[in-house]
């Protein structure tokens, strides 16, 4: 069976598609290679270099099908960048979705599994989100991402496509062979294991004043295998009907100030912080509740402990200290 792969490159793709492999799966990859890297396509797959709002390429990318189903990972993923450069995350992530999902159709493709993401709750009304959470972005990116998802559900109907949305919440730790290597770095967890190993002066926290126990954003990380995991339960699935929308996360908040306190303990030493105003868009709490893919695909984390994701990232960032450089 055949599987394209966009933004098979990057940091969740290339563990997603590595897996797919493994399990005996053909994968095509599709990357600009604007964020990914050549050195994280997995071994055995086939690499289309070329971008998603390119016609020419997408045609030329589906020649080398039939697929079985299109897993969508290609997208801008900055939330502080969405809020300066609205209009590039729309064009990418909500136009260049739906003009993949509208060839896909034209194709026969008959399952689309999109990476979304937990943004497109914005602020929640209650915690853990569940996936009748109202949404209510609260910066670009989640708007985004929410605008294809939207759009997804009249390609499910009109097109007799099953279409599949993920909404992860923060992703985080590393594969056996593939790791997290932004250009730049956002996310706390790598951006703090860089700070540890010398490369960054000091660790920037954003928002010390917001409605939590420690004034710091609480946020649920999920391992990338276990994400893989996900992907691959939603791939292998009969479902009922065409549309279906899986929340994936551990379903416990850690807040920034806990985990800095575990990555010292993890390396071993102090983490040089210093504290900044909030950044804009950016929620108090995200907490997950992932009992609707536990309950429909029998889908459990498998790497919930912190410390443990953490221990994978460093472990990773020790054996490419400048990434995929």
């Amino acid at each position: 069976m055949k599987i394209l792969v966009t933004g098979g490159a990057g940091f969740i793709g290339s563990t997603v598609a590595a897996e797919l492999i493994s399990r005996g799966y053909e994968v095509v990859i599709l990357d600009s290679m604007e964020k990914g890297h050549r050195q994280a396509v997995p071994v055995g797959a086939r690499l289309v270099k070329g971008d998603l709002a390119s016609d020419e390429v997408l045609w030329r990318t589906f020649d080398q099908g039939p697929f079985a189903a299109v897993m969508h990972f290609a997208a801008y993923i900055e939330a502080g960048e969405s809020m300066r450069d609205p209009s590039r995350f729309l064009r990418n992530n909500t136009g260049n979705t739906f003009r993949l999902l509208e060839i896909a159709a034209h194709r026969g493709v008959r399952k689309f599994i999109f990476s979304s993401t937990a943004a497109v709750y914005g602020d929640p009304q209650y915690t853990p989100i569940d996936e009748a959470h109202p949404t209510c972005p609260t910066n670009t990116y989640g708007q985004a991402k929410l605008f294809a998802d939207h759009g997804m559900d009249w390609v499910a109907k009109l097109h007799d496509m099953t279409c599949i949305s993920l909404r992860y919440f923060n992703a985080a730790g590393a594969g056996p062979v593939y790791g997290e290597d932004h250009r730049p770095e956002t996310h706390l967890i790598p951006l703090l294991l860089e700070t540890a190993m010398g490369q960054r002066e000091a660790l920037t926290l954003f928002g010390t004043d917001y409605p939590t126990h420690d004034g710091t954003c609480v946020r649920d990380y999920i391992h990338v295998m276990d994400l893989a995991s996900a992907h691959i339960l939603a791939l292998e699935a009969e479902l009922p009907g065409r549309r279906h929308i899986f929340n994936l996360g551990n379903g416990r908040g850690f807040s920034n100030r806990e985990v800095i306190a575990a990555v010292e303990r993890v390396v071993g030493r102090p983490v040089p912080v210093v504290e900044a105003p909030r950044r804009p868009g950016d929620p108090a709490i995200l907490i997950a509740s992932s009992e609707k893919i536990r309950r429909e695909l029998g889908w459990a984390p498998r790497h919930a402990d912190l410390e443990g994701i953490i221990r994978d990232t460093w472990d990773w960032k020790r054996d490419h200290p400048n990434g995929y450089a």
